[in-house]
């Protein structure tokens, strides 16, 4: 049964941090905050169900840009009811799912599907992103205004997975989709560069352990191409998993030109190294590559200063079968819905580089802008939609790769202990999650 389907009681959230507000209460009420602040209790309506938030932070409900929950086709990796639980988990209220999927994501008929799997499952809004070519092959456009007419309202394009490395086809998705505000997210990485073998960071290390070489600059080539694009065309264009110290330059760059420009970082790829892959853990492959602390260190500074956006996870569950390979042969991804909000808690909070509210909108406001997306990321203001995740700051999660709601164990999280955990989420006023083991209307 869908977690939508049972009424849904008042909420009144006792004590917690809004974010730069002070200590008050959160009132939701029919779907929306109905009162914030130290009144809210005195505006509860008779049965309204309370939760101490005392020393907790409430965040807006989180909003992931890039998801992959392989439904249709893989559905022994992935499904949208498995990934949206697992999304819940994690704090967050709503997912983008990638169209990398069987059949691919490229009209107006696909993108309801997922949508109202989506809406089945309950846990998350679920919004699909449409191809930009069709059958992912960089050939032809696909249905793009379709798409944006259709029930699922497509405002996020992306050929994920590929890169659009035609710059013909490139330009002309940026014009079709300007027409409705629509936005191309781009996978960077020049196939010329970076082959379909490539599989590690090119360098020292990928020569000593033998693996195919993916150069930063196959990524950061298409990420200057595409900025100059987006200039000609007037149009936005947002950067998918940067992931080298020359694509926030180019970023940054941008953005001082005026040009519309967006990015986002995963959270893999500011903690992890390509030095793990001395290990040959297939775990550990994932596109774009593991880079040198170098990089992670500049991914930490342009998503501290703004030049990077929003966090976005690139949650990419795998069959064992699919990565337990040798490295070269194993499939690429992580998962990371679960983990995201801990792991930038972790090294961006806790080392004093963000604030909660720094989170608040790179992980929802931010992401919800970019997609155009009304319903989530309004904050914690009267009348918003009351999208709410609690976290508890101080909170420690040794991660068990084991306990995941992903189908799929390939978690590189696996043993790490990290600071930071979300203790409850809300969705439209139903709680979809608590401590990551209660769900529906029932938690």
């Amino acid at each position: 049964m869908s977690t939508t389907d049972a009424p849904v009681k008042p909420l009144l959230i006792v004590g917690a941090d809004l974010l730069g507000e002070g200590v008050g209460d959160l009132l939701l009420v029919d779907g929306r905050i109905a009162a914030t602040g130290p009144d809210a209790a005195d505006q509860a309506p008779e049965g309204t169900q309370r939760y101490h938030g005392d020393s907790m932070v409430a965040l807006p409900g989180l909003v992931d840009l890039h998801t992959h929950l392989r439904e249709p086709g893989r559905e022994d990796a992935e499904t949208i009811e498995t990934g949206s639980q697992a999304a819940a988990a994690g704090g967050y209220t709503a997912v983008f799912a990638m169209a990398n999927t069987t059949p691919v994501t490229d009209t107006a008929e696909a993108a309801e599907r997922v949508t109202d799997l989506g809406v089945r499952a309950g846990y998350v809004d679920v919004h699909p992103v449409g191809a930009v070519s069709k059958g992912l092959a960089g050939e032809e456009l696909a249905e793009l205004g379709l798409m944006a007419r259709s029930r699922s309202r497509v405002r996020v394009f992306s050929d994920d997975g590929k890169c659009v490395h035609d710059a013909r086809l490139m330009r002309r998705a940026l014009e079709y989709v300007k027409s409705f505000d629509g936005v191309v997210s781009q996978h960077a990485q020049d196939p010329a560069l970076a082959g379909s073998t490539a599989c590690c960071h090119e360098g020292e290390l990928s020569g000593r352990l033998g693996l195919p070489g993916w150069p930063g600059v196959a990524e950061e080539s298409i990420v200057a191409r595409d900025v100059m694009l987006a200039r000609h065309t007037g149009s936005r264009v947002h950067i998918a998993h940067v992931s080298t110290a020359g694509s926030v330059e180019v970023v940054r760059w941008a953005k001082a030109q005026g040009i519309d420009v967006t990015a986002e970082v995963t959270p893999h790829h500011l903690v992890l190294t390509t030095d793990l892959l001395s290990s040959y853990d297939p775990v550990y492959k994932v596109n774009p590559p593991l880079r040198p602390a170098e990089d992670v260190e500049a991914l930490r500074a342009g998503l501290a200063d703004g030049t990077i956006d929003i966090v976005a996870t690139d949650h990419a569950p795998h069959v064992r079968q699919d990565k337990e390979h040798a490295f070269v042969d194993a499939a690429f991804g992580m998962i990371g819905l679960e983990t995201a909000l801990s792991v930038v808690s972790s090294v961006m909070v806790t080392e004093g580089r963000m604030s909660w509210a720094d989170v608040a909108r790179t992980m929802s406001t931010a992401p919800a802008r970019i997609a155009r997306l009304e319903t989530q990321g309004q904050g914690l203001a009267v009348g918003a939609p009351a999208n709410i995740t609690l976290v508890d700051p101080q909170r420690t999660v040794t991660v068990d790769g084991a306990q995941s709601k992903s189908m799929s164990r390939n978690n590189p999280w696996h043993g790490h202990e990290l600071t930071g955990g979300v203790h409850l989420t809300v969705l439209r006023g139903r709680v979809t999650a608590r401590e990551g083991l209660v769900w529906g209307a029932d938690a």
